[in-house]
This record gives C-alpha cells, sequence and structure tokens, in this order.
C-alpha cells in the first residue's frame, strides 16, 4: 500500500457536486467571482482573453463578470498603453473576497466530509464483497479523491483508464485507454467521473466488461 497523506486540501469544486451529493448549495456566480477576484489579485495585469484560458470559462462570461464587478465598486479599472487595462481591487471588492472565502471554505470542507463518507463506504462494501483489486474508469477530480480515500483500504488500484487523458500521469500511475481493459489483474471497475453515469456503465459493457463488475458511487 502506497504511503499517501490523506488530509491535505485538493482545491477543487466539482460542477455537479450540489446535486450528487445534496449539500449546501453556493452560487456557481460566486464561485467564478471568488476565482476571478483570486487571479486578479496575483495578476492585476493580465487580459480578458488570459483570465478565460486560466479560469476555462468563457470570454463572454469574464466580460460580464468584470463588467458587474466594476459596477458595484469592487474594482477599479486604470488604462495601460497598448490599449491594455488593470483591474484593481478596493476595499469593499478586498472585503467581499474575504467573504466569500471564508462561505467556500466552508462549503468545501462539507463537501470534503460528504465524499469521504461516500467513498470509504463504498470501498467497505467492496472489501465485504472480496474485491482486492480495482481499475479506476476517468481520471478526473473525483479519481484524485478516491485513489486517497482508498489508501485507508487493503484494495489496490493496479491502473486508470481515461481514453482522453491516455498517458497523463496520475500520482504514480500512467493513465491507459480501453486496451488496459483486457488484462486479468483486476476484479471490477469503479466509475470515477459523474458527467454521465449511465453513458459509462453502457460504454463500458459494450466495450465487454461484464456489468457485475462495474461499481458507481
Amino acid at each position: 500500500m502506497n504511503n499517501v497523506a490523506i488530509g491535505y486540501f485538493i482545491p477543487i469544486v466539482l460542477r455537479k457536486q450540489n446535486q450528487y451529493l445534496g449539500m449546501a448549495h453556493m452560487d456557481n456566480q460566486d464561485i467564478h467571482t471568488l476565482r476571478l477576484m483570486g487571479e486578479i489579485e496575483r495578476d492585476d495585469s493580465s487580459s480578458q482573453r488570459e483570465l478565460s484560458q486560466r479560469l476555462n470559462i468563457s470570454l463572454g462570461l469574464v466580460n460580464t463578470f468584470l463588467k458587474r464587478l466594476v459596477n458595484k465598486g469592487y474594482f477599479k479599472v486604470k488604462t495601460m498603453p497598448r490599449n491594455r487595462v488593470k483591474y484593481f481591487l478596493t476595499p469593499e471588492g478586498l472585503a467581499r473576497k474575504s467573504r466569500l472565502t471564508v462561505e467556500y471554505l466552508h462549503y468545501s470542507t462539507r463537501f470534503y466530509k460528504e465524499i469521504k463518507q461516500l467513498l470509504v463506504g463504498k470501498f467497505e462494501d467492496m472489501e465485504e464483497n472480496r474485491i482486492g483489486a480495482i481499475l479506476f474508469f476517468g481520471a478526473g477530480e473525483v479519481a484524485e479523491l478516491a485513489y486517497l480515500y482508498l489508501q485507508l483500504t487493503n484494495i489496490d488500484l493496479v491502473g486508470i483508464v481515461d481514453e482522453g487523458k491516455n498517458g497523463n500521469d496520475f500520482f504514480e500511475f500512467e493513465t491507459e485507454g480501453l486496451d488496459r481493459l483486457d488484462r486479468d489483474d483486476w476484479d471490477a471497475i469503479l466509475v470515477t467521473r459523474l458527467d454521465d453515469t449511465s453513458r459509462d456503465i453502457e460504454y463500458l459493457i459494450e466495450k465487454g466488461v461484464d456489468s457485475t463488475k462495474i461499481v458507481t458511487l
């Protein structure tokens, strides 16, 4: 079993965690606002296009949020040479960012307690069913959390399958394509993404995976 620090904090927000876990809601606009404020505080000379790329949201949405935040008095704008602008957080903006940060930390703490309980319970069920070695299907944020809590069990992760990220590093593993399913060193495959679980199950069955070996969260 690998020695991994279970308690470290992964700063992520899953797109569907509210619907999936039934936890208290933090408005998506507030999350975008907090991330935008953080990026601008880190680099106040970033263009809107650069902010769009770093935050992985559309350029139009960045423009809308910035206009709204300027109108609310959270930012001041200064025009720079070559038609660039700088955004400066005002005292009101800093206060708003502080409040959103506190709210986000409460929100994230609740989420991690919920996801830990869910994952640990799922792994306990798998151990009771004598599952000793598993694959992950999907290399996203859920997989990262599942990997961490898997270290609390006697179950071994033997590989991770994600065609879209084939060849990427995942902790000490390298993400593999569907050919990984052909090896007989695993007892079950855990679907570690939440986008469309039914679609993923159907896809795995089409690829020849026994439905009794597919485990979902």
